[in-house]
């Protein structure tokens, strides 16, 4: 990677923490403090979130019946997930401890906060779980695999991928045998730091 694209990449990356500021300000008047892991809001807040809350027999009244009979199609699907979760888990804990890579913390991409929002009923917080689980699994796999990658086969692809893990930016250009072994050593020695 050349020190233009290194530039473009780190301006990218300080947009990135820009924009999130900005998202930040416009998000500033919902009011709630996280304290040791746990979301709080106010008790007014919270009152008016329950306000608005649609209750168990409305909201099955009003879910279109073809939903519901998807459900257990959907929710089945969380048996592979636990299985693939333990094999990421063994997988990391032997394969990265060999390669002597830095552990990806799982906590980084599983987040279960939105059982806190007064405006969800028990389905809806049900669904919120489901989603945040099946999200932060794959985000975690992708961050696992992409490290993994980075060791074994650090070259970009000829088409152009929709989405990257974040050590892609790092591969080497795709057909660029230039120095190949010696650019394979420094980033195999880069992803063991």
């Amino acid at each position: 990677m050349n020190d233009k694209i290194r530039e473009m990449i780190e301006e990218i990356d300080k947009m990135k923490v820009k924009l999130a500021k900005e998202i930040d300000k416009q998000e500033n008047h919902i009011s709630y403090e996280i304290k040791n892991g746990y979301v709080t809001f106010e008790q007014e807040v919270l009152a008016k979130q329950k306000e608005n809350m649609k209750n168990l027999l409305t909201w099955f009244r009003e879910v279109p019946f073809l939903h519901l009979l998807t459900a257990p199609l959907i929710y089945v699907m969380v048996i592979p997930a636990i299985i693939f979760d333990v094999l990421l888990f063994i997988y990391q804990q032997i394969a990265f401890r060999i390669f002597k890579f830095e552990f990806i913390k799982r906590s980084d991409y599983m987040h279960f906060d939105h059982h806190y929002l007064g405006y969800l009923n028990a389905i809806e917080k049900l669904n919120c779980l489901y989603c945040s689980y099946f999200n932060g699994l794959m985000l975690y796999a992708s961050a696992i695999s992409g490290r993994t990658e980075l060791y074994f086969c650090p070259i970009k692809h000829a088409k152009k991928v929709i989405a990257q893990h974040k050590y892609y930016e790092e591969f080497l250009s795709y057909g660029d045998e230039e120095d190949y072994q010696e650019k394979l050593k420094d980033l195999r020695e880069t992803s063991q730091q």
